[in-house]
């Protein structure tokens, strides 16, 4: 998945996706930059989101 990363200020295939629930209860997708390291966040529902309960 591509996504933003915040230390290289471009997009890359992320590394580790995880999908998360925000604070918000929006689904996001977070992992880790190839390149730097720096972490990535992508904003959005994917397939994997199926399975996680939507938080209250």
């Amino acid at each position: 998945m591509e996504a933003y990363c915040l230390k290289c200020r471009e997009k890359r295939e992320m590394v580790n996706p995880t999908a998360i629930w925000m604070k918000n209860g929006k689904p996001a997708t977070e992992g880790t930059c190839p390149v730097s390291g720096g972490k990535m966040f992508k904003i959005g529902m994917t397939p994997a989101h199926d399975s996680l309960p939507k938080p209250a």
